[in-house]
């Protein structure tokens, strides 16, 4: 299960052959993705196991389970920021039930992000999608 959006990510980067220009296409995510505020970079948003700084700010629309998922996210490193965008193609506007129905190590391979990162990047990447999927999960049982 993916969205829209992630279908589409997927297509450009069968595309993109090398895998430089599939990283720089991360990084050009992260450029684009819009930056926190620093009023919500605290502790409760930041995400520990992350070699660099990100935090991840959720914004659920709605109760239960069929409630609207979708997340702001920063961090210091512009591939970290790029991941964020990644995760943000991949969960944004599933309801909080489906979040936890996506396997991310499968879809994110379709990628071939697993392949290029750094152990401290993947550790950070899965501490990302646990973020994520704990909070979907918290939010499917209000």
């Amino acid at each position: 299960m993916a969205t829209e959006a992630f279908e589409e990510l997927a297509e450009t980067f069968e595309f993109l052959d090398d895998w430089e220009d599939r990283y720089r296409h991360v990084i050009d995510m992260g450029k684009a993705f819009p930056p926190l505020d620093e009023a919500v970079k605290v502790p409760a948003t930041k995400v520990d196991g992350c070699a660099s700084q990100v935090w991840i700010l959720p914004r659920i629309e709605g109760q239960g389970p069929e409630a609207q998922f979708d997340f702001e996210g920063e961090s210091d490193a512009m591939i970290v920021r790029g991941l964020i965008a990644v995760l943000h193609a991949l969960y944004a506007g599933l309801s909080v039930k489906d979040v936890g129905a996506v396997d991310a190590s499968a879809e994110l391979a379709r990628l071939g992000l697993n392949d290029h990162l750094s152990a401290q990047r993947s550790n950070g990447l899965r501490a990302m999608v646990e973020r994520i999927r704990k909070t979907a999960q918290e939010a499917a049982t209000v």
